[in-house]
């Protein structure tokens, strides 16, 4: 029998896939009071607040129905600032795999949870140094948004 918490790792696997060697610690997570769908909301506008534009939202429930799960509530969201991913990836060709930045965002009972890697860690692989204050300004607005995702008590 498959449980619900089975999905909600597949994800986040599927959203590391590209992570060159994350560890738990070099994750971002945070855990919302919200409903899914006022989550997702509370997300796009974080993000958009910070400055990015919302990429694409994916759907990976689609996926996980056909394997038997009984969900709607998993999503991967895109994010960039366009221009500065594209003069980054025309620069530093080997960022495309990572770009745009991609948070999950799934339901776990009556919260939603959001997840990504820390893009600090890219600077350990792509050590340029026009790179790493790129990676520290992402790490930071990052934090902010899933700042506003936390449980509010």
């Amino acid at each position: 029998m498959k449980t619900a918490r089975r999905p909600a790792w597949w994800l986040l696997a599927a959203v590391l896939a590209a992570a060159p060697a994350a560890h738990a610690d070099e994750l971002f997570m945070a855990r919302s009071a919200q409903a899914f769908p006022e989550a997702m909301l509370t997300l796009q506008e974080a993000i958009r607040a910070r400055g990015y534009t919302v990429a694409r939202v994916q759907r990976v429930d689609i996926g996980l129905t056909k394997s038997g799960f009984k969900t709607d509530k998993y999503r991967i969201v895109f994010l960039g600032r366009h221009e500065e991913v594209r003069d980054l990836v025309r620069r530093h060709p080997a960022l495309a795999a990572y770009l745009p930045l991609k948070i999950a965002i799934f339901a776990e009972g009556s919260q939603t949870l959001v997840v990504t890697i820390n893009p600090a860690v890219l600077a350990e692989f792509y050590p340029a140094p026009d790179l790493a204050p790129v990676f520290r300004r992402w790490a930071a607005d990052l934090e902010a948004i899933f700042d506003r995702m936390r449980i509010r008590e």
